[in-house]
Protein backbone atom coordinates (compact mmCIF):
# COMPACT_ATOMS: atom_id res chain seq x y z
CA UNK A 1 0.00 0.00 0.00
CA UNK A 2 1.18 3.40 -0.54
CA UNK A 3 0.57 5.26 2.71
CA UNK A 4 3.28 1.93 3.96
CA UNK A 5 5.78 2.33 0.30
CA UNK A 6 9.03 3.50 -0.11
CA UNK A 7 7.64 5.97 -2.61
CA UNK A 8 5.74 7.78 0.49
CA UNK A 9 8.57 7.75 2.77
CA UNK A 10 11.83 8.76 0.29
CA UNK A 11 9.98 9.51 -3.12
CA UNK A 12 7.48 12.04 -1.93
CA UNK A 13 8.66 15.75 -1.37
CA UNK A 14 7.10 18.77 -0.03
CA UNK A 15 7.05 21.41 -3.05
CA UNK A 16 7.81 22.30 -6.15
CA UNK A 17 10.87 24.40 -4.37
CA UNK A 18 12.67 20.87 -2.52
CA UNK A 19 12.52 19.59 -6.67
CA UNK A 20 14.21 22.61 -7.71
CA UNK A 21 16.73 22.79 -5.41
CA UNK A 22 17.76 18.68 -5.53
CA UNK A 23 17.98 19.56 -9.78
CA UNK A 24 20.03 23.02 -9.17
CA UNK A 25 22.66 20.75 -6.55
CA UNK A 26 22.94 17.81 -9.36
CA UNK A 27 23.63 20.12 -12.20
CA UNK A 28 26.03 22.36 -9.72
CA UNK A 29 27.76 19.97 -8.82
CA UNK A 30 28.67 18.21 -12.42
CA UNK A 31 29.79 22.13 -13.63
CA UNK A 32 31.63 22.77 -10.47
CA UNK A 33 33.61 19.31 -11.21
CA UNK A 34 34.02 20.14 -14.74
CA UNK A 35 34.86 23.40 -14.55
CA UNK A 36 37.75 22.44 -11.89
CA UNK A 37 38.94 19.63 -14.32
CA UNK A 38 40.85 22.46 -16.11
CA UNK A 39 39.96 21.27 -18.97
CA UNK A 40 40.07 23.67 -21.81
CA UNK A 41 36.61 25.00 -22.86
CA UNK A 42 35.19 23.87 -20.00
CA UNK A 43 33.57 26.79 -19.37
CA UNK A 44 30.12 28.19 -17.97
CA UNK A 45 29.09 29.00 -21.11
CA UNK A 46 29.74 25.59 -22.83
CA UNK A 47 27.80 23.75 -19.87
CA UNK A 48 23.78 23.22 -19.61
CA UNK A 49 22.48 25.87 -16.97
CA UNK A 50 19.08 24.13 -14.91
CA UNK A 51 17.11 25.45 -17.10
CA UNK A 52 18.47 23.75 -20.48
CA UNK A 53 18.37 20.58 -18.20
CA UNK A 54 15.31 20.83 -18.08
CA UNK A 55 14.86 21.65 -21.79
CA UNK A 56 16.49 18.67 -22.82
CA UNK A 57 15.01 16.46 -19.89
CA UNK A 58 11.47 17.13 -21.30
CA UNK A 59 11.96 16.05 -24.46
CA UNK A 60 13.73 12.64 -23.46
CA UNK A 61 10.73 12.47 -20.99
CA UNK A 62 8.56 12.81 -24.15
CA UNK A 63 10.79 10.18 -26.29
CA UNK A 64 10.57 8.04 -23.67
CA UNK A 65 6.51 8.15 -23.77
CA UNK A 66 6.58 7.59 -27.32
CA UNK A 67 9.00 4.68 -27.26
CA UNK A 68 6.21 3.26 -24.79
CA UNK A 69 2.96 4.36 -26.62
CA UNK A 70 4.03 2.18 -29.64
CA UNK A 71 5.74 -0.38 -27.98
CA UNK A 72 4.97 -3.85 -29.51
CA UNK A 73 3.44 -6.18 -27.54
CA UNK A 74 1.27 -2.93 -26.35
CA UNK A 75 3.12 -1.84 -23.16
CA UNK A 76 0.44 -1.46 -19.72
CA UNK A 77 -0.05 2.17 -19.28
CA UNK A 78 0.68 1.37 -15.31
CA UNK A 79 4.48 -0.41 -16.92
CA UNK A 80 5.32 3.01 -18.88
CA UNK A 81 4.00 4.94 -15.60
CA UNK A 82 7.13 3.05 -13.71
CA UNK A 83 9.30 4.23 -16.55
CA UNK A 84 8.43 7.85 -16.24
CA UNK A 85 8.88 7.96 -12.59
CA UNK A 86 12.08 5.63 -12.44
CA UNK A 87 13.13 8.85 -15.19
CA UNK A 88 11.99 11.61 -12.84
CA UNK A 89 13.67 9.97 -10.09
CA UNK A 90 17.30 9.29 -11.38
CA UNK A 91 17.25 13.07 -12.47
CA UNK A 92 16.56 14.38 -9.46
CA UNK A 93 20.08 13.63 -7.99
CA UNK A 94 21.93 13.46 -11.20
CA UNK A 95 22.97 15.44 -13.82
CA UNK A 96 22.16 14.87 -17.91
CA UNK A 97 26.12 15.87 -18.19
CA UNK A 98 26.90 13.11 -16.19
CA UNK A 99 24.33 10.73 -18.08
CA UNK A 100 22.98 10.68 -20.84
CA UNK A 101 19.86 11.04 -21.14
CA UNK A 102 18.75 8.49 -24.32
CA UNK A 103 20.64 5.48 -22.66
CA UNK A 104 18.71 6.32 -19.23
CA UNK A 105 15.47 6.03 -20.60
CA UNK A 106 15.64 3.37 -22.42
CA UNK A 107 17.03 1.39 -19.12
CA UNK A 108 14.05 2.97 -16.72
CA UNK A 109 11.83 1.01 -19.46
CA UNK A 110 13.71 -2.00 -19.70
CA UNK A 111 13.81 -2.00 -16.02
CA UNK A 112 9.56 -0.66 -15.58
CA UNK A 113 8.91 -4.02 -17.98
CA UNK A 114 11.04 -6.14 -15.80
CA UNK A 115 9.46 -5.03 -11.90
CA UNK A 116 6.06 -4.74 -13.33
CA UNK A 117 6.40 -8.14 -14.76
CA UNK A 118 5.66 -7.51 -18.33
CA UNK A 119 7.21 -10.35 -19.99
CA UNK A 120 8.88 -9.32 -22.86
CA UNK A 121 12.75 -10.66 -24.17
CA UNK A 122 15.56 -8.54 -23.93
CA UNK A 123 15.38 -9.24 -28.07
CA UNK A 124 11.87 -8.10 -28.03
CA UNK A 125 13.17 -4.81 -25.97
CA UNK A 126 16.14 -3.54 -27.82
CA UNK A 127 13.30 -5.04 -31.35
CA UNK A 128 11.63 -1.90 -31.08
CA UNK A 129 14.72 0.52 -31.89
CA UNK A 130 15.03 1.17 -35.67
CA UNK A 131 18.49 -0.96 -35.44
CA UNK A 132 20.10 -3.30 -37.47
CA UNK A 133 20.57 -6.52 -35.31
CA UNK A 134 23.79 -5.95 -34.43
CA UNK A 135 23.12 -2.51 -33.10
CA UNK A 136 20.43 -3.48 -30.90
CA UNK A 137 22.93 -5.98 -29.56
CA UNK A 138 24.94 -3.00 -28.78
CA UNK A 139 22.07 -0.71 -27.07
CA UNK A 140 21.18 -3.95 -25.14
CA UNK A 141 24.65 -4.20 -23.88
CA UNK A 142 24.75 -0.92 -22.60
CA UNK A 143 20.74 -1.11 -20.82
CA UNK A 144 22.41 -3.66 -19.13
CA UNK A 145 25.23 -1.55 -18.40
CA UNK A 146 23.04 0.66 -16.88
CA UNK A 147 20.73 -1.54 -15.41
CA UNK A 148 22.69 -1.58 -11.64
CA UNK A 149 23.42 1.77 -12.00
CA UNK A 150 19.73 2.98 -11.98
CA UNK A 151 18.29 0.12 -9.51
CA UNK A 152 21.16 1.77 -7.37
CA UNK A 153 20.33 5.44 -8.25
CA UNK A 154 16.61 4.50 -7.35
CA UNK A 155 18.16 3.73 -3.68
CA UNK A 156 16.98 0.16 -4.41
CA UNK A 157 13.14 1.01 -4.91
CA UNK A 158 11.47 -0.17 -7.84
CA UNK A 159 8.14 -0.54 -6.57
CA UNK A 160 5.65 3.03 -7.87
CA UNK A 161 2.71 2.79 -7.28
CA UNK A 162 1.01 4.32 -10.10
CA UNK A 163 -2.31 6.21 -10.30
CA UNK A 164 -4.01 3.99 -12.64
CA UNK A 165 -5.12 1.48 -10.63
CA UNK A 166 -7.02 4.19 -7.66
CA UNK A 167 -8.67 5.58 -10.99
CA UNK A 168 -10.12 2.71 -11.71
CA UNK A 169 -11.32 1.91 -8.15
CA UNK A 170 -13.21 5.38 -8.26
CA UNK A 171 -14.92 4.84 -11.16
CA UNK A 172 -15.97 1.54 -10.28
CA UNK A 173 -17.27 3.02 -6.78
CA UNK A 174 -18.93 5.15 -8.77
CA UNK A 175 -21.12 2.81 -10.32
CA UNK A 176 -21.82 1.17 -6.88
CA UNK A 177 -22.61 3.98 -5.12
CA UNK A 178 -23.55 6.61 -6.98
CA UNK A 179 -26.61 6.19 -9.26
CA UNK A 180 -26.85 9.96 -10.04
CA UNK A 181 -24.08 9.09 -12.40
CA UNK A 182 -25.69 7.18 -14.87
CA UNK A 183 -22.82 6.28 -16.98
CA UNK A 184 -19.12 6.83 -15.40
CA UNK A 185 -17.80 5.05 -18.16
CA UNK A 186 -17.95 8.42 -19.93
CA UNK A 187 -15.26 10.01 -17.72
CA UNK A 188 -12.93 7.31 -18.73
CA UNK A 189 -11.38 8.81 -21.32
CA UNK A 190 -10.80 12.35 -20.28
CA UNK A 191 -9.92 10.63 -16.82
CA UNK A 192 -7.05 8.74 -18.76
CA UNK A 193 -5.95 11.56 -20.66
CA UNK A 194 -5.49 13.84 -17.71
CA UNK A 195 -3.69 11.11 -15.68
CA UNK A 196 -1.24 11.19 -18.91
CA UNK A 197 -0.33 14.59 -18.53
CA UNK A 198 0.04 14.40 -14.72
CA UNK A 199 2.54 11.43 -15.45
CA UNK A 200 4.91 13.90 -17.09
CA UNK A 201 5.16 16.52 -14.24
CA UNK A 202 5.81 16.74 -10.64
CA UNK A 203 2.65 15.40 -9.72
CA UNK A 204 4.23 11.89 -8.76
CA UNK A 205 7.02 13.49 -6.63
CA UNK A 206 4.26 15.76 -4.55
CA UNK A 207 1.18 14.23 -3.93
CA UNK A 208 -0.53 10.38 -3.22
CA UNK A 209 -2.03 8.56 -6.57
CA UNK A 210 -5.22 8.26 -5.01
CA UNK A 211 -5.66 12.34 -4.74
CA UNK A 212 -3.88 12.24 -9.00
CA UNK A 213 -6.81 9.86 -9.71
CA UNK A 214 -9.16 11.52 -7.89
CA UNK A 215 -8.27 15.02 -9.38
CA UNK A 216 -8.10 13.09 -12.88
CA UNK A 217 -12.09 11.63 -12.51
CA UNK A 218 -13.58 14.83 -11.38
CA UNK A 219 -11.91 17.16 -13.32
CA UNK A 220 -13.10 14.67 -16.32
CA UNK A 221 -16.78 15.19 -14.49
CA UNK A 222 -16.01 18.75 -14.28
CA UNK A 223 -15.35 19.07 -18.21
CA UNK A 224 -18.31 17.57 -19.23
CA UNK A 225 -20.76 19.71 -17.14
CA UNK A 226 -21.17 17.16 -14.50
CA UNK A 227 -21.78 18.63 -10.34
CA UNK A 228 -20.24 16.17 -8.08
CA UNK A 229 -19.91 17.72 -4.81
CA UNK A 230 -22.18 15.51 -3.51
CA UNK A 231 -20.13 12.28 -4.11
CA UNK A 232 -17.04 14.02 -2.39
CA UNK A 233 -19.76 15.03 0.60
CA UNK A 234 -21.40 11.60 0.85
CA UNK A 235 -19.41 8.65 -1.02
CA UNK A 236 -16.14 10.16 0.54
CA UNK A 237 -17.54 10.69 3.71
CA UNK A 238 -16.05 14.63 3.87
CA UNK A 239 -19.33 16.15 4.84
CA UNK A 240 -18.25 16.24 8.71
CA UNK A 241 -15.01 17.02 7.69
CA UNK A 242 -14.17 20.86 6.18
CA UNK A 243 -10.60 20.94 7.12
CA UNK A 244 -9.91 17.40 4.99
CA UNK A 245 -12.09 18.52 2.47
CA UNK A 246 -10.14 21.50 2.36
CA UNK A 247 -6.72 20.41 2.17
CA UNK A 248 -8.14 18.15 -0.73
CA UNK A 249 -9.12 21.09 -2.56
CA UNK A 250 -6.02 22.76 -2.36
CA UNK A 251 -3.98 19.33 -3.20
CA UNK A 252 -6.95 19.15 -6.78
CA UNK A 253 -6.36 22.76 -7.28
CA UNK A 254 -2.07 21.91 -7.22
CA UNK A 255 -2.38 18.89 -9.37
CA UNK A 256 -4.34 20.50 -11.90
CA UNK A 257 -1.82 23.59 -11.92
CA UNK A 258 0.95 21.65 -12.70
CA UNK A 259 -0.96 19.71 -15.54
CA UNK A 260 -2.18 23.10 -17.29
CA UNK A 261 1.35 24.33 -16.95
CA UNK A 262 2.75 21.86 -18.33
CA UNK A 263 4.24 22.33 -22.04
CA UNK A 264 7.01 20.58 -24.04
CA UNK A 265 10.07 22.53 -25.12
CA UNK A 266 10.50 23.83 -28.65
CA UNK A 267 12.27 22.56 -31.03
CA UNK A 268 14.70 25.10 -31.63
CA UNK A 269 15.32 25.07 -27.76
CA UNK A 270 15.84 21.20 -28.16
CA UNK A 271 18.32 21.46 -30.79
CA UNK A 272 19.92 23.90 -29.34
CA UNK A 273 20.51 22.60 -25.73
CA UNK A 274 20.97 18.99 -27.80
CA UNK A 275 24.52 20.17 -29.09
CA UNK A 276 25.58 21.10 -25.49
CA UNK A 277 25.09 18.12 -24.61
CA UNK A 278 26.49 16.25 -27.28
CA UNK A 279 29.43 18.46 -26.85
CA UNK A 280 29.73 17.93 -23.02
CA UNK A 281 29.66 13.88 -23.15
CA UNK A 282 31.89 14.03 -26.20
CA UNK A 283 34.91 16.44 -24.67
CA UNK A 284 34.21 16.63 -21.39
CA UNK A 285 33.05 12.85 -20.53
CA UNK A 286 32.37 12.72 -16.71
CA UNK A 287 31.18 9.06 -16.23
CA UNK A 288 33.97 7.74 -14.75
CA UNK A 289 31.97 6.04 -12.08
CA UNK A 290 29.94 3.51 -13.83
CA UNK A 291 29.97 0.18 -11.63
CA UNK A 292 28.59 -3.00 -13.22
CA UNK A 293 28.23 -5.86 -11.40
CA UNK A 294 28.83 -9.58 -12.62
CA UNK A 295 28.50 -12.39 -11.23
CA UNK A 296 32.29 -13.36 -11.17
CA UNK A 297 33.69 -10.02 -10.26
CA UNK A 298 34.27 -7.09 -7.41
CA UNK A 299 31.41 -5.33 -6.59
CA UNK A 300 33.67 -2.36 -6.11
CA UNK A 301 35.14 -3.10 -9.41
CA UNK A 302 34.96 0.16 -11.41
CA UNK A 303 35.08 0.45 -14.99
CA UNK A 304 36.27 3.65 -16.78
CA UNK A 305 34.62 4.34 -19.83
CA UNK A 306 33.76 8.17 -21.55
CA UNK A 307 30.08 8.11 -22.93
CA UNK A 308 30.88 9.67 -25.66
CA UNK A 309 31.64 5.83 -26.68
CA UNK A 310 27.81 5.03 -25.74
CA UNK A 311 26.49 7.17 -28.40
CA UNK A 312 28.65 6.64 -31.26
CA UNK A 313 26.15 4.07 -32.83
CA UNK A 314 22.47 5.02 -31.89
CA UNK A 315 21.03 8.65 -32.47
CA UNK A 316 17.37 9.87 -31.53
CA UNK A 317 16.15 8.65 -34.98
CA UNK A 318 16.72 5.10 -33.71
CA UNK A 319 13.92 5.67 -31.34
CA UNK A 320 11.09 5.87 -33.92
CA UNK A 321 8.54 3.77 -34.12
CA UNK A 322 9.74 0.72 -36.47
Amino acid sequence: MYHNSSQKREWTFSSEVVLEQKRREANEKVCSRLMASGKPGASEAALLDPREEMVLFRHYEKRLVDFCSVFKPVMPKAVMGTAIMYFRRFYLNNSLMEYHPRIIMLTCAYLSCKVDEFNVSSSQFVGNLQESLAGQEKVLEHILGYELLLIQQLNFHLVVHNPYRPMEGFLIDLKTRYPLLENPEMLRKSADDFLNRAAMTDAGLLFSPSQIALTAVLNSASRAGLNMDSYMMDCLGLKEDKEMLSKLMETMRRVKHLTKKYELPKPEEVSICKQKLERIHGEFPTNTNLKRKRGHEDEELVVKRPLVAEEEFWTDEDLEPL
